[in-house]
């Protein structure tokens, strides 16, 4: 319990000292004109209240992994609590509220453009690739998980003729129907602007996850667990051979901690916040309570079954299916009615972060293609090739291999932008005194994230897949000195 107060507490403490720090640096400035108001279009530059730019940047960016990751990552132990807490602040709150401001600064611009104006253009047509391909695989796990869910708690067969009769690449009819819904409204969420839809329900799905997460911290103090405490770094995970805490846990808990596609959603609202001021809360805040809520759901999995060992023997009879934990536990602690409300929260954060993540390809797209967002006509032709790309790929792989490459590329996307950022900090230095080496606190989390990112490409078995752990992270710390030399050439030609 120890832990997991301290843990707590330097989370909320970040956000009042760490937060207002990298204020100044970033220069903020509440009388600076913003995007909402300089590029008003009445579709995505859009100014909302703070209540709801915060409440639903949260939504974005939850997804699947403040509770199923949370889950997963505990499998290794108490060190989870270590990378939650200094991930989420050193890494991840740093990485979302400099890639925001960097957004704002530039026009609301996109992810892609905002990492070209600071690395070069050749880093910008790899970030276009790179990104929408991660959101094209972002909407494909978040269209077909929610499916499987809804058709786990809601089955169809007998209420719709065919809808367990027939199958495709593992997915039972009833899936394949929910799938069709999912779609339908992603292309609704997709192309209507952001404040007739988004805008109106997103913040309440946004409080439901304050509810969820509230209601297992209540349970968790109040229901006498035995949360576990550090005392080492030891991998609890069944198979630590295989999957080392070093890289593979940096991997399994990424929005927790920190997640690339956090940078390709702050765009989106940093297209209607309403002043610079607000960016700390939205941004930074946001990340700061995607972590409290991992770091809740990592504890409540330590401890429901009596320690790491059980979590992992639950996790092992549910065939990994972290869904099934996730209604044991509400279940168990807040009564079968709102645990329904649990897992419906679950298949809401999901659905949201995945109509987000096509949103966000779409406007990638447009700003790179110059595609007037205005007339609806040309937003749905932006958007239908990402759609079936997204299907295309539910269809051709299965689950396993789809989240293990989006796993990656997540990361991979977080590397890029937090190079970025160092050099966005490293050019403001010169006009800013006594900033000196500022640009560290970009840089060093930069350099440790690629050091991951690579020795998990080398030790991945659907990647390089090499046998031996000292070679893969041999290569991994060479490739990080190259790539670290690199990077820091391009600071200074960047344009």
């Amino acid at each position: 319990m120890i832990t997991f107060l301290i843990c707590l507490a330097l989370l909320v403490g970040a956000y009042f000292t760490y937060g207002r720090w990298l204020e100044r640096v970033a220069g903020i400035d509440p009388t600076r004109p913003v995007p909402s108001a300089t590029c008003y279009d009445g579709v995505d530059y859009v100014p909302m209240p703070r209540w709801k730019t915060f409440l639903i940047q949260l939504l974005n960016i939850a997804g699947l992994g403040p509770v199923f990751g949370a889950i997963l990552g505990a499998a290794y132990g108490p060190v989870a609590f270590v990378w939650i807490t200094l991930g989420g602040i050193l890494f991840g709150a740093m990485h979302d509220f400099l890639a925001a401001v960097m957004s704002l600064r530039s026009g609301g611009r996109s992810l892609p453009e905002i990492v070209g104006e600071n690395l070069g253009g050749s880093a910008r047509q790899v970030m276009r690739v790179f990104a929408v391909g991660l959101m094209v695989l972002v909407g494909a796990v978040f269209m077909s998980q929610p499916a499987e869910l809804l058709a786990w708690k809601i089955p169809l067969d007998g209420v719709l003729s065919g809808g367990e009769g027939f199958a495709l690449n593992g997915l039972s009819g009833s899936v394949l129907i929910f799938i069709g819904v999912i779609l339908v409204y992603y292309v609704v969420a997709t192309v209507l602007p952001v404040d007739k839809l988004i805008g109106r329900i997103y913040p309440v799905f946004g409080f439901l996850l304050f509810f969820m997460a509230g209601a297992i911290f209540v349970a968790l103090l109040a229901g006498g667990y035995s949360i576990p405490e550090l005392t080492s770094l030891h991998n609890y995970f069944p198979d630590a051979e295989h999957f080392p805490i070093v890289p593979t846990l940096f991997v399994t808990i990424a929005c927790g901690a920190i997640s690339g596609f956090h940078a390709t959603q702050s765009p989106l609202m940093a297209r209607c916040i309403r002043s610079e001021g607000e960016a700390r809360s939205v941004f930074f805040g946001g990340m700061i309570t995607e972590s409290i809520i991992t770091l809740i759901w990592a504890a409540i999995a330590m401890s429901f079954w009596g320690g790491v060992g059980g979590l992992n023997g639950a996790l092992a009879a549910a065939g990994n299916k972290a869904a099934l934990l996730v209604e044991a536990i509400s279940t168990a602690t807040l009564g079968p009615w709102l645990s329904v409300v649990v897992i419906g929260g679950v298949i809401a954060a999901a659905i949201t972060s995945g109509d987000t993540a096509f949103r966000s390809a779409r406007l990638i797209v447009a700003d790179f293609a110059r595609v007037d967002q205005r007339p609806v006509w040309k937003r749905i032709a932006v958007s239908v090739p990402l759609f079936v790309g997204a299907l295309v790929i539910i269809l051709l792989l299965d689950f396993r291999t789809i989240w293990s490459y989006f796993a990656w590329m997540n990361q991979a996307l977080a590397v890029i932008t937090l190079w970025a950022i160092g050099a966005w900090l490293w050019r403001r230095e010169s006009g800013v005194s006594g900033k000196g080496g500022v640009w560290l606190v970009a840089v060093l989390p930069a350099a440790a994230m690629t050091y991951i990112c690579v020795s998990y490409a080398f030790l991945s078995p659907i990647m390089f897949g090499l046998a031996s752990r000292p070679l893969a992270y041999a290569l991994g710390g060479v490739v990080t000195v190259v790539v670290a030399v690199v990077f820091g050439l391009q600071f200074r030609r960047a344009r």
